[in-house]
């Protein structure tokens, strides 16, 4: 989505797309079936902390580290290969959004840097800063265009507007347009997924749509699959009314799985199996 010389709601217009109304009044049943579910009247920092391992895990899954859940809950060491340190990244990002939340509506683009700081947990020269002209990009959707450093930055600056300006397009289709421009531009070196994905869940928090944070749309992405989540972002990526709804649509998918999850982990507390 291109956001040079946007006009000040520039997000509205995605809300009446074909079957975006739809998504967007799915994912709010969703959503609020776990609110309304009695464990979370008593348990709720324990679905809290739950949705964000179950969510971490399933972001690396994305990102190549696809470890069991009960994995990721044992270890302590994410040093290690790349798939432990892709792992160890999802996880810090996860634990870091909630710090973040007040400074997003102020400077979206201080916090993806702090993001990538925190994924890539090295001081090397080009963390914590978008790329620059000539430096490579490692990500795992190594099949997608890649923008060059000019245009990419271009369209982050136009992005970060969005965001401070606000607007009244509905939670689900600005978290998914931060999600999908930030895949699109791959504005890091590296850990660009494990950020993008970050980014969309401090917008579906932050919001108040989940602001307890038990609806982790990461969940749902792992759980309909990489194929599936390529195809969708080349639907983002066409630009078109089709595409847009169905990354979208995609992407409500993705919450209310999330949700489904949450809601499943309240029943078994509820049984006292968890």
């Amino acid at each position: 989505m291109s956001t040079t010389g946007a006009t000040a709601d520039p997000l509205a217009a995605l809300g009446d797309l074909p079957g975006v109304a739809d998504s967007v009044e799915s994912v709010r049943k969703a959503v609020d079936r776990v609110y309304g579910h009695r464990v979370m009247r008593r348990r709720s920092n324990e679905i809290t902390s739950e949705a964000a391992l179950r969510g971490a895990r399933g972001s690396a899954a994305l990102s190549g580290a696809d470890w069991a859940l009960e994995e990721v809950r044992r270890r302590s060491d994410f040093s290690g290969d790349a798939e432990a340190r892709t792992v160890g990244a999802a996880l810090r990002l996860t634990a870091e959004a909630g710090q973040l939340l007040s400074i997003w509506r102020q400077s979206p683009l201080r916090v993806l840097a702090r993001l990538h700081l925190v994924a890539a947990a090295d001081k090397a020269e080009h963390v914590g800063r978008p790329r620059r002209a000539g430096e490579p990009v490692d990500e795992p959707l190594t099949d997608l265009p890649l923008p060059g450093a000019d245009e990419m930055h271009g369209r982050l600056e136009g992005l970060g507007e969005i965001v401070i300006a606000g607007g009244s397009a509905p939670a689900l289709v600005t978290a998914a347009v931060v999600h999908g421009e930030l895949l699109a531009l791959r504005p890091f070196t590296s850990h660009n997924g494990l950020v993008a994905r970050t980014a969309e869940r401090i917008v579906l928090v932050g919001s108040g749509l989940d602001p307890k944070s038990v609806c982790p749309a990461e969940v749902g992405h792992a759980e309909l699959g990489q194929d599936a989540y390529r195809e969708a972002l080349r639907g983002y990526l066409s630009g078109t009314a089709e595409g847009m709804a169905a990354w979208i649509a995609h992407c409500g998918r993705a919450v209310a799985l999330g949700a489904r999850e949450s809601t499943a982990v309240c029943e078994a507390l509820q049984r006292g199996a968890a």
